[in-house]
């Protein structure tokens, strides 16, 4: 592996960063509450987004120190697995992006979990009575929890594109985890809207809810078992993640979830029961645990080369797909209601075709060339009325079959049941030579299962409730194999023009993450907006479903021009999360001369940190 072994003298700054206006100086201070975050920035020499001010922070000095973008990809992911916890970190996976400036090629990591090689297909049903268990005692479980693909995924960047050990690219992490962290009113409401099942389990309880309460706004919140776990994987590699007493440890915690067996619920608080039902994960299952090198998905789309993740993603297909649909139509800036109804239609048709044959494709014959074949999306297209919606769900289309004509049967819909979770987090990075990262890493559910590995310092996730649970149907391409990846929404994507970086960009969201990113280039490329107020501007999400979900200010923008259309606007938000929004999406854009504009959300989780290693004056 090429290594370059750096003095990351500079990375010790990560202790004491000030972010203003999107620049980053580095005093001599070590208080983390002079970090502040900043929703864009524009200038030179690399740039990045995340939601979170200490993670950019970490890739900028990284970048600073000469590290490419992989390295801080890797640097920044591993800081969000300490101040972003709850829906990231080694206990996770994830998929990653690259374009290589060199060869001006762009390939991808699929860093996905993995279902136990012992786990059988019924595992979701209750063998005492023979129904599926519900999804309230599946998050919180042994049963749930995936092989994690999270620092394999770092390693095999670092490998393949990086400059930097993976010992170099933790570094600032750990001095994170060391130092800690302001408590922000995002962090302490998801640990309120996760305390009732964080209670359950002592080790959890004992991390995030120091005295049975979240930590207070403003305080600092240290992860010391965290920083031993990342001294760890700097001294011995991801073997000490995947084979010796780390993995006997997650095997045993997952085969046997170390809930207080004194624990009594809330009667009036769900979830009021958790049976913490035990899991299949072996350290056999870890040590034979590889992440997949793949070409990613292609769709051309306007004269822009849009990049995304090929299965067992359904990110780039399903973007791929939707954008192949609007393409013949002109959605025009001053028809606005018109181009929403036509990409709310698109989703819609997308999302049936993702039901009907997406999966693991090491499982299930995934068509992945017919679904991003603009032959196919064209005939799609025929199913959108310009004035009226369709009734949801609306049928999946034939790839077996397909012309590009207006005259063909539809095939039948899939029975699906989204259980894909809100959370998430997602980082994009750049670096002055052109390189580019897209990545986005999940632990499922915000909090993942709920249970942290005894003493390490980290939430072990929740990825195989991503499967269709509820189906034992040989034919479902997401049904519960042994060894398969469950589908994803995780949409990582770049889009060239005239081979050249234009855009990158990506979200958390679960199975909105998909119409986050393809509103966001709608948004950019139909309607014109800036990258900043295409990311910022208020989401609705069409997934095939009765009901358009949509943030209220979507609703109060929108929901009268699209009343006509037939679309029923209703407000997001489930009964894990307070929120009722729609991602946390970041974003590059690059521009004339080498200039890069970093954009995150102003508002969404608390709003975002984008910044750049050369500001603009």
């Amino acid at each position: 592996m090429p290594s370059v072994r750096r003095q990351l003298a500079a990375v010790t700054a990560v202790l004491a960063l000030s972010v203003t206006g999107g620049a980053v100086t580095s005093p001599a201070f070590a208080d983390p509450r002079e970090i502040k975050k900043e929703a864009m920035a524009a200038g030179y020499g690399g740039a990045v987004s995340t939601v979170d001010p200490e993670a950019s922070a970490a890739a900028i000095e990284v970048l600073r120190d000469g590290g490419n973008a992989a390295d801080a990809a890797v640097a920044a992911a591993a800081t969000l697995g300490v101040t972003e916890p709850y829906s990231a970190g080694v206990g996770g996976g994830g998929y990653f992006v690259f374009y290589d400036a060199k060869t001006g090629k762009v390939g991808t990591i699929d860093g996905r979990e993995t279902a136990p090689a012992t786990m059988p297909t019924t595992a979701f049903v209750n063998p005492a009575t023979g129904v599926v268990y519900t999804f309230a005692e599946l998050v919180s479980s042994g049963v749930s929890v995936g092989v994690p693909g999270t620092p394999a995924t770092w390693e095999r960047a670092l490998e393949r594109w990086g400059t930097l050990d993976l010992d170099e690219a933790l570094e600032p992490a750990i001095k994170v985890a060391n130092r800690g962290f302001v408590v922000d009113e995002t962090f302490r409401q998801q640990t309120l809207d996760n305390k009732v099942r964080f209670s359950a389990f002592p080790a959890t309880a004992s991390l995030f809810l120091p005295g049975g309460d979240a930590p207070a706004v403003g305080s600092i919140f240290h992860s010391k078992d965290l920083a031993k776990t990342y001294r760890l994987l700097a001294k011995d590699g991801t073997d000490a993640f995947y084979g010796g007493q780390l993995a006997t440890e997650i095997a045993a915690t997952v085969k046997d979830p170390p809930k207080d067996p004194a624990w009594v619920p809330p009667v009036t608080v769900p979830p009021t029961s958790i049976p913490a039902l035990p899991g299949y994960l072996t350290t056999a299952d870890l040590a034979a645990y590889r992440t997949l090198d793949q070409e990613p998905t292609h769709v051309e789309y306007r004269g822009y080369d849009v990049y995304g993740m090929a299965p067992s993603s359904s990110g780039g297909t399903t973007v791929g797909e939707a954008l192949n649909i609007l393409e013949p139509f002109d959605l025009s800036p001053t028809a606005k209601p018109a181009a929403l109804h036509h990409y709310l239609e698109a989703s819609a048709l997308a999302f049936a075709d993702r039901a009907k044959y997406l999966g693991d494709p090491a499982f299930a014959d995934v068509p992945t060339e017919a679904l991003t074949d603009p032959v196919f999306g064209k005939e799609r297209a025929c199913a959108i009325d310009p004035g009226t919606a369709a009734i949801k769900p609306v049928p999946a289309g034939d790839v077996a079959s397909y012309d590009g004509a207006c005259t063909v049967s539809p095939a039948a819909a899939a029975d699906e049941k989204d259980t894909e979770n809100i959370s998430t987090t997602n980082l994009t990075v750049a670096d002055k030579w052109g390189n580019v990262v897209e990545y986005t890493l999940t632990i499922e559910q915000t909090g993942g299962s709920g249970i942290v590995v005894p003493g390490r310092g980290f939430l072990l996730n929740n990825e195989l409730t991503d499967f269709s649970y509820t189906s034992t149907n040989p034919e479902d391409p997401n049904r519960i194999e042994q060894g398969k990846r469950p589908r994803s929404s995780m949409s990582p994507t770049i889009i060239l023009k005239d081979e050249k970086p234009f855009l990158a960009l990506g979200s958390p969201g679960g199975s909105t993450i998909i119409t986050t990113l393809l509103q966001t280039i709608l948004n950019r490329v139909d309607l014109g907006m800036s990258i900043l107020d295409s990311l910022a501007a208020p989401r609705a999400s069409q997934r095939n479903t009765a009901n358009v979900t949509a943030e209220p200010d979507f609703i109060k923008a929108y929901g009268d021009a699209l009343a006509p259309y037939g679309h029923k606007l209703v407000p997001a938000g489930d009964a894990f999360t307070s929120a009722a929004e729609i991602g946390a999406a970041t974003a590059i854009e690059f521009g004339p001369g080498n200039s890069m504009t970093a954009v995150a959300e102003p508002l969404r989780r608390g709003g975002g940190a984008a910044m750049v290693v050369k500001p603009s004056r």
